[in-house]
């Protein structure tokens, strides 16, 4: 057998995705040369790794073991990269980061200065809600975690980084102003809500009911940016982090309505299980933080003041 890990990496994201064309996108390869390579590799074995019925390829059971045993490869050779790295006195290994979905906006501009001072740092960062957030945090499956409301039930270490804030947002075509009746605000508009186990919904829910209002018609939708685009398009308002609206307020697409009690203001943390042990790099980030957010946030984040 003569394989190569370049036909190792290609099999084994078609063996993830269960498709070519899929796999070809996330390489950045073009379909035919991936079909080339998986072709290629089939030949070293008697046994087949894929098969097509209809129009769907599925990986065989002695595909997913040659896929499961390329992953194990593949993630040693990463290895091999990062102590050549750090012999060579570079920091390097892998970062992994969940984050809230509002916190795609704030995370990059606090990672960016770090990553191109450290290049041999590799990043992985899982945009989700809250819930799978701390999910994935209690499972010590992260370094970090991203979130506007600290998990209740974990022993945690925080480095505060910015304010979020929710307000009460409508597209530029509805016609409601500052005059409009609080109520009808909220009980003859359509509210656009996100999914169970966000921070944002929780928040919302939360002071709705603290002024019993009665909503009549809802909306669920399962991101920040889905949300905005509803309230875009006159679907209905909501009350959104104000983080993600910078060119829609400034180009007057959305409006804020004043409302009593709103903004809704929290912070944005990043945080870390008290009892992780941190890698160097994870060190090395919070260090970086602390030292730099004030710069960060008055550079990119002035427009919030």
């Amino acid at each position: 057998m003569n394989y190569t890990l370049h036909q190792l990496q290609i099999f084994q994201k078609i063996a993830e995705l269960k498709s070519i064309t899929k796999a070809s996108e996330e390489l950045h390869l073009t379909q035919p040369a991936v079909s080339i390579q998986l072709k290629n590799f089939q030949e070293q074995f008697p046994i087949p790794l894929t098969e097509v019925v209809g129009r769907q390829l599925y990986v065989t059971e002695f595909g997913m073991e040659i896929a499961r045993t390329a992953s194990k490869i593949l993630r040693e050779v990463e290895a091999i990269n990062y102590k050549t790295r750090a012999f060579q006195g570079e920091l390097s290994g892998r970062l992994t980061i969940s984050v809230a979905s509002t916190g795609k906006y704030v995370m990059p501009y606090f990672l960016s200065g770090f990553l191109r001072k450290h290049p041999g740092v590799d990043l992985v960062m899982d945009v989700t809600n809250k819930s799978l957030v701390v999910e994935s945090l209690e499972r010590n499956a992260v370094d970090f975690a991203l979130v506007s409301v600290l998990p209740e039930k974990l022993k945690v270490n925080t480095v505060r980084l910015m304010p979020n804030s929710l307000y009460y947002v409508a597209g530029s075509t509805m016609n409601l102003s500052v005059t409009t009746p609080k109520k009808v605000l909220f009980e003859k508009v359509p509210i656009i809500s996100r999914e169970a186990g966000s921070a944002t919904r929780a928040a919302m829910e939360h002071f709705i009911a603290q002024r019993k209002y009665t909503v009549k018609k809802t909306m669920e939708l399962t991101s920040n940016e889905a949300v905005k685009q509803a309230v875009l398009a006159g679907l209905g308002c909501s009350i959104m982090p104000i983080i993600g609206l910078r060119n829609e307020l400034k180009s007057q697409k959305l409006k804020i309505i004043p409302v009593k009690g709103l903004p809704i203001n929290t912070y944005w943390n990043l945080v870390w299980l008290q009892a992780k042990n941190l890698s160097p790099i994870a060190k090395a980030f919070v260090e970086y933080l602390e030292a730099e957010k004030e710069g960060i946030i008055a550079e990119h984040f002035e427009y919030l003041e």
